[in-house]
């Protein structure tokens, strides 16, 4: 392992690019006419995939970076539920025609928080107003510690085939610290209830960098993780910015790995899945090789958007409910946040964008740029600039980052082509950094690099 990286990098503040540029740069200056231009210029001739943004849970777990609230009654949830249905309509009117769609996520908060009828009548209403794919990929992110039996079979039964689980760690010392109490057991038995009802692929999510949290409980979360046989891995690092989330303060900042623990953390992590037949997926994601993702690998069609490391080649991501962003091929959009603020305007029969990004070509440029970098640890600029018709003289923007990377030996640049070593891909978000014109502007609101 790398440890003189982690150190000299780790405290960089970057972000993710699961989108370029980044949510932060968005701004009211694109609103709701901008996307009903740009909805009526999709084209049906190409699937499209759907997000759609349930922020509820029954209790707040101190680590959670999401837009979520807390709640125990069903009723703001239904009533949500409905203002969801409602969009879904409008989207579609705005495009005009019956829109295909081949990959479809349900994010919270915790999205199975609503009631087995609520979920089924919001699948029924998504494929009265689009043509949903027999082939679809439907995923929904659950909380083991609620899923009910008759909110499984409501999964199944509504054609759910993905499933991702949210583990993050066994660790009880870990657990206690942020505020979420989950045993394996609870965890196995969710698995097995959802492949009772059908749902056949299942991932896990895992977070390092957890007050409290060493590499031997990583290891040990890892153990059993693997003997209950997911299809899929993601693997975070935990992002502590309690400055943008207030419930993040009640973490004990004196608890928190630094970058160098961090890093054996995360490596120790990505050995044992590797270790256990797991194939590394990018910077984060790892897969059984029957997998799509895997798949996708081999093929050099992997992606990335905002739920990660995909397979999804659509162009048009269209998002629903409160704080969802979408994306068009003019650039990107992002409903109101607050619950209130966006049921107010789906009650006008408004479209709830507040605010977005126009893209320029620059922009495009940098995006096919960064995202390569990030699905392949490489990246052909000379072949990237004929494409764009851009000079290659210009491409890197941040040229003593990109030179201070390659006299420590994270970078290999060889007749222009550039690659990342495989003991430093856990800085490949250093290294996209350095082609991305936006950064530097509020970088406080990123996650540590390592």
């Amino acid at each position: 392992m790398r440890s003189n990286l982690a150190i000299t990098y780790g405290q960089d503040r970057l972000p993710r690019y699961t989108s370029y540029p980044t949510a932060p740069h968005f701004s009211a200056e694109v609103g709701e006419a901008d996307y009903r231009t740009w909805l009526r210029s999709v084209s049906a001739r190409r699937p499209a995939s759907i997000y759609l943004h349930v922020p509820f849970c029954r209790s707040m777990c101190w680590y959670c970076g999401c837009h979520t609230s807390i709640t125990n009654r069903d009723e703001p949830v239904a009533i949500y539920a409905a203002g969801l249905r409602t969009e879904a309509h409008l989207v579609a009117e705005a495009v005009g025609q019956r829109l295909p769609v081949s990959h479809i996520h349900f994010g919270g908060g915790t999205p199975t928080i609503m009631t087995p009828e609520t979920f089924a009548d919001l699948i029924g209403a998504l494929r009265y107003s689009f043509f949903v794919r027999p082939d679809a990929e439907i995923a929904v992110e659950i909380d083991p510690r609620t899923l009910s039996e008759p909110m499984a079979e409501a999964l199944g039964y509504s054609g759910v085939n993905r499933a991702s689980l949210g583990v993050q760690s066994f660790d009880p010392v870990v657990q206690h610290a942020i505020n979420r109490s989950q045993s394996l057991e609870q965890t196995a038995e969710t698995l097995e209830r959802l492949r009772r009802a059908g749902v056949g692929r299942v991932n896990f999510d895992l977070l390092y960098g957890l007050p409290s949290q060493t590499v031997a409980s990583c290891l040990d979360t890892v153990d059993k993780c693997v003997a209950l046989r997911p299809d899929r891995f993601s693997v975070f690092g935990y992002a502590h910015i309690p400055s943008f989330k207030k419930h993040q303060r009640m973490i004990d900042e004196a608890s928190l790995p630094d970058s160098l623990e961090r890093h054996r953390q995360s490596e120790t992590i990505a050995q044992a899945l590797t270790d256990a037949g797991y194939i590394r997926i990018g910077l984060d994601h790892f897969a059984l090789p029957g997998d799509n993702l895997a798949i996708a690998k081999r093929e050099n069609r992997l992606r990335r958007n905002f739920q990660g490391y995909t397979d999804d080649s659509a162009e048009t991501l269209i998002g629903l409910g409160a704080s969802a962003i979408g994306r068009m091929s003019q650039g990107f959009v992002q409903n109101a946040v607050a619950t209130r603020d966006y049921l107010a305007r789906i009650a006008e029969h408004r479209l709830s964008t507040v605010k977005g990004y126009k893209l320029t070509g620059e922009d495009r440029f940098r995006a096919d740029i960064i995202e390569r970098i990030m699905c392949d640890m490489a990246v052909d600029l000379p072949g990237m600039c004929r494409r764009h018709r851009r000079d290659l003289g210009s491409a890197i923007v941040d040229r003593s980052r990109l030179d201070r990377l390659i006299a420590d030996g994270a970078v290999t640049m060889m007749g222009d082509r550039l690659s990342i070593n495989d003991d430093a891909e856990f800085l490949v978000r250093s290294v996209a950094s350095a082609f991305d014109a936006h950064l530097g502007r509020a970088t406080a609101r990123h996650s540590r690099a390592v």
